[in-house]
């Protein structure tokens, strides 16, 4: 069994901005600290647990700087507003089919987050020494509100993008 967690893999969310004063958003890079991703050695079964409750702001996107009271804050909607981990404590994926294609694998299997599973597939592909999944979630397809401020005026565009990398060449042999 390969396993990953944040010593061997990162796990990124990209979520971007829009509304009226969206260029007083910021588009945002934000890190999952505890996740672990288990490959069975055949590569017939991959299973990946998310805390939510372990997201933390990296950077903005667009490379300004964010004050800690700031992220502070951000962190705080990420938790109260958006995720709620005290009511859903885990995001879970576990493959229901896995298939070498290319340079990588296509991945199919049942994502629940936010109390909501739906059947997602995805492929990996190499960069360097590392394989790579990217997949856009659409959150309201979750039962998730994108987060906005009063009156709208700034929001988080409903889809955002995952980035996880594994330190490691998963892919068929």
């Amino acid at each position: 069994m390969a396993h990953f967690d944040a010593t061997n893999a990162a796990v990124e969310v990209h979520a971007f901005k829009e509304g009226l004063l969206a260029a007083m958003g910021h588009d945002l890079k934000i890190r999952v600290t505890r996740f672990s991703i288990d490959i069975a050695e055949d590569r017939s079964s991959l299973t990946a647990t998310f805390d939510p409750d372990s997201l933390v702001v990296e950077s903005v996107l667009n490379g300004s700087d964010l004050s800690a009271k700031d992220r502070g804050e951000i962190e705080s909607n990420i938790r109260k507003k958006v995720l709620h981990p005290a009511r859903y404590p885990e995001i879970r994926f576990a493959s229901t089919a896995i298939e070498p294609v290319a340079d990588g694998l296509r991945i199919t299997g049942e994502l629940t987050l936010h109390g909501t599973s739906r059947t997602l597939s995805v492929c990996s592909h190499r960069v360097g020494g590392e394989q790579i999944v990217e997949v856009p979630l659409h959150q309201p397809d979750f039962g998730i509100k994108p987060f906005k401020a009063p009156l709208g005026v700034i929001k988080i565009k409903p889809e955002v993008h995952i980035r996880v990398s594994l330190k490691a060449d998963v892919s068929a042999s």
